[in-house]
């Protein structure tokens, strides 16, 4: 398992060693041991979402006391996923990270607390599998604009072929977010 630090602290890319032969392939996506020397997260809690081409989900995240990790990763399909770091004590406070997960790729993104959250489906279809730490509280959920200016994310796919919630079109800006702390 290659594990990579990326420019926001905490945040590692995981990309699990793969064996293929004639009959598939068989890797093991997840392994607290190899993580430990870089975090000590608990995951209580898998998670799946299918999703369409076009379907934008974020930028979500929990604030404190009932903030969660993610594991994240892609079985079918690819999605662009996106991090933006919103500890206010970070060196970097409002700076954004995306990487392409894939089926095919096998990356994986470890998103610790203090991360709001989201992706697009590249593809025609994907499923989207993660792991949390903590369980989902909706009093403590809280989120993004995906399309803040002041954020310059670019989500590949056009904005008018983008499938959003219509909470997610409503999340405030990056200025005006509930604080994470």
């Amino acid at each position: 398992m290659k594990i990579t630090k990326t420019n926001l602290a905490g945040l590692l890319i995981i990309e699990p060693a793969v064996y293929e032969d004639e009959r598939g392939y068989f890797m093991e996506s997840f392994s607290r041991s190899a993580l430990k020397q870089y975090c000590d997260i608990n995951f209580i809690q898998d998670n799946e979402a299918y999703s369409q081409r076009g379907v934008l989900r974020g930028l979500h995240y929990q604030i404190p006391p009932i903030a969660q990790s993610k594991l994240v990763r892609v079985a079918i399909g690819s999605v662009l996923d996106v991090v933006v770091d919103i500890r206010p004590e970070s060196e970097t406070y409002g700076q954004s990270f995306s990487i392409v997960l894939s089926g095919e790729n096998k990356k994986q993104l470890l998103v610790p607390r203090g991360f709001a959250h989201g992706y697009v489906v590249l593809s025609e279809h994907a499923y989207f599998l993660y792991k949390v730490d903590n369980v989902y509280s909706k009093e403590h959920e809280a989120g993004i604009k995906y399309d803040d200016e002041a954020l310059g994310i670019d989500w590949i796919i056009p904005n008018d072929q983008l499938i959003i919630s219509d909470k997610d079109q409503v999340q405030p800006l990056f200025s005006q977010h509930t604080p994470y702390n």
